[in-house]
């Protein structure tokens, strides 16, 4: 059984304009910088309860468009707020590629959050979205970093933890950022279903309908969405790289004082079981859900999906 994708609303398109750390200039005084972020708002927009929907590396904000008409169906007060992190979908991209990295993105996300002003804040993260997700969500009490509107009261984190397996990120380096044009939408869809069969089974009206906001008009060809330039960062983490990282996602974790909800897909590549046991049993100490006939990751389109989520943020 699926959730009903019918369009009954559409979201509205905004931006927020997110500054970056200065950089010496070419005189040696510090230059500042920024770059625009936009993001997707459904429901209403002056509701006090912020869900904030966050994709995964290669995606966009539009992966939610299911999740979140059902969320603001379902609640009143309630607006839904789905960013396409820089570099992908409306938003801008970066001069210099290494600034494609979790920490910066999670500086973004809190300036998004001082922009929107909740007065009661839920997060719904994607694998890279719940790694900054972790991030924002860990800035409570002294020792934040990075101060909050208001702490996160509710978070998901889909598919991922503080251990990453490598295997999968070296899967997923075999294809971010290599050149494809497509002579339609629906054979940019199909290419994205090659790479994607692991998010478990859809028709294709809905993989079409989830792909669609993947690809972009290139003069008489289509192409994906996001800047090629996001693989340069991703290329360098090696194997020590990422386990000084896991130590420090340990860290941020075990801060968190959300309560927390960790979707896995059953049969991901990514999120071991091993390590999602673990996170049941320290830092917010998760509850877990699993999908059967699911990898990396659940897309939040199928009903028992999308009401494992309503359930648990209402």
């Amino acid at each position: 059984m699926t959730h009903n994708p019918e369009t009954i609303t559409e979201p509205t398109l905004h931006s927020v304009t997110c500054p970056e750390l200065p950089k010496p200039g070419p005189d040696g005084q510090p230059l500042t910088q920024s770059h625009r972020m936009a993001y997707w708002q459904w429901g209403d927009a002056q509701a006090p309860h912020v869900v904030v929907c966050v994709h995964g590396l290669s995606r966009q904000g539009r992966d939610f468009d299911v999740l979140a008409r059902a969320i603001v169906q379902s609640q009143a007060n309630v607006r839904v707020v789905c960013p396409d992190v820089v570099g992908r979908g409306q938003s801008e991209w970066l001069s210099d590629p290494m600034g494609y990295q979790v920490p910066n993105y999670a500086m973004d996300m809190v300036t998004l959050l001082h922009h929107l002003q909740p007065q009661s804040l839920d997060w719904v993260g994607t694998s890279m979205g719940g790694l900054i997700g972790t991030v924002v969500a860990s800035q409570v009490g002294e020792g934040a970093v990075m101060p909050l509107p208001v702490p996160v009261r509710k978070l998901v984190l889909n598919d991922v933890g503080p251990v990453i397996q490598f295997e999968a990120l070296q899967r997923i380096g075999t294809y971010l950022g290599l050149p494809a044009r497509f002579t339609s939408v629906e054979q940019g869809a199909q290419a994205l279903w090659m790479i994607s069969q692991s998010f478990g089974p859809h028709t294709p009206a809905q993989w079409l309908e989830l792909s669609q906001h993947m690809l972009k008009q290139d003069q008489d060809a289509w192409v994906l969405h996001y800047d090629p330039a996001i693989a340069v960062p991703f290329r360098t983490v090696t194997p020590e790289t990422a386990a000084a990282g896991e130590a420090m996602l340990w860290q941020l974790y075990d801060r968190i004082q959300a309560q927390t909800l960790l979707v896995r897909g059953a049969q991901s590549d990514l999120l071991s079981s091993a390590t999602a046991q673990a996170m049941t049993q320290r830092g917010p100490r998760a509850k877990l859900v699993e999908f059967e006939g699911v990898g990396h990751a659940p897309t939040f389109i199928a009903d028992d999906q999308v009401q494992a989520v309503l359930d648990f943020l209402f």
